[in-house]
């Protein structure tokens, strides 16, 4: 039986990955008294004696409690905390056997920020495979669900009486300083960050990340095809990442953002001509985006296949 605790389960990222959990006989949640919820010594002896344990904590919080904690205690944050500190291994095993490996192994891996998981795996395969210079300008727009806001914001949508400009998509960290930006920029390699244009509409969950591209500016000539062929090769044999060939539409010639959700799957598409060319990803931002990827990186921890209680829709 695996032991596990969950720090911060009344979050929605927390909930998602208890409710993941509901079907799974190998697993044993580890409680803790309501009383004791908020005490630091309390769930550091939590996380001391489960096997892995999940922190889906504010930012500050996480940093506390990994400073109370031994070196060997197995640990995923799925808060911004750690995505890119020295020690951690960052939680997208798909961009590399390397990195694969590396999840494998770990003590401490940082969950990826949904809209950095749209980004990244679109732009860090294209600067590994030498199509993009690492001082590409990239560009990224990436339409969200209401749930990436977390409690407060879905109670916002919700509310029988939201404002009415909560009926209409919303553009969102206007100033470029948004929190996924440090892990797009360094996980892809890149020279500088991405300009990013998040964007919330009234749906619960699901997204869909666009990096445009202007081939006069990429590291060599390539055409919309070759870009689709070369990423369906460094994705070939992942179970979660599916390529679509080039130009390949939905029936209605539309990219709705909230297909995949309740899954763990992402669908990369790439459309375009011999001068622009766009790529797009979709997933779920609760799924592949947030519990769903912690999960699969904890079953790759644990040296479980990595869809176990991932394979089918979520309920």
């Amino acid at each position: 039986m695996i032991r596990v605790f969950i720090d911060g389960s009344a979050g929605t990222t927390g909930l998602k990955i208890r409710g993941r959990f509901q079907n799974r006989r190998d697993i044993e949640l580890l409680a803790i008294p309501e009383a004791l919820r908020k005490s630091p010594e309390a769930r550091a002896e939590r996380i001391s004696a489960a096997d892995v344990s999940f922190l889906c904590l504010p930012d500050e919080a996480s940093r506390e409690i990994c400073g109370l904690i031994a070196p060997e205690a197995r640990v995923l944050d799925t808060s911004t905390a750690h995505r890119v500190s020295p020690g951690w291994v960052y939680g997208l095993p798909e961009l590399s056997a390397a990195q694969r490996d590396a999840v494998k192994t770990a003590n401490r891996v940082a969950v990826p920020g949904c809209h950095a998981t749209g980004f990244l795996t679109l732009a860090a395969p294209l600067v590994k495979l030498g199509i993009a210079p690492a001082d590409y300008p990239f560009t990224a727009h990436s339409v969200t669900g209401y749930s990436g806001g977390g409690k407060k914001m879905i109670e916002q949508y919700e509310a029988a009486d939201r404002p009415k400009e909560l009926d209409s998509p919303r553009q969102y960290a206007l100033g470029q300083h948004h929190k996924h930006l440090p892990e797009m920029q360094a996980v892809a390699g890149l020279a500088y960050p991405p300009v990013f244009n998040p964007i919330v509409a009234g749906y619960f969950s699901g997204m869909v990340v666009t990096v445009p591209l202007h081939t006069r500016l990429l590291s060599r000539p390539v055409l919309p095809g070759t870009v689709a062929d070369e990423l369906a090769e460094f994705y070939r044999g992942q179970r979660f990442i599916h390529v679509h060939p080039f130009g390949e539409t939905p029936p209605d010639g539309t990219l709705a953002a909230n297909t995949l959700a309740g899954t763990n799957e992402l669908e990369i598409f790439i459309f375009g001509t011999e001068e622009q060319i766009v790529l797009a990803s979709r997933f779920d931002n609760l799924g592949k985006g947030a519990s769903g990827a912690a999960i699969q990186c904890m079953n790759l921890m644990l040296g479980l296949p990595e869809d176990t209680g991932l394979a089918g829709k979520e309920a």
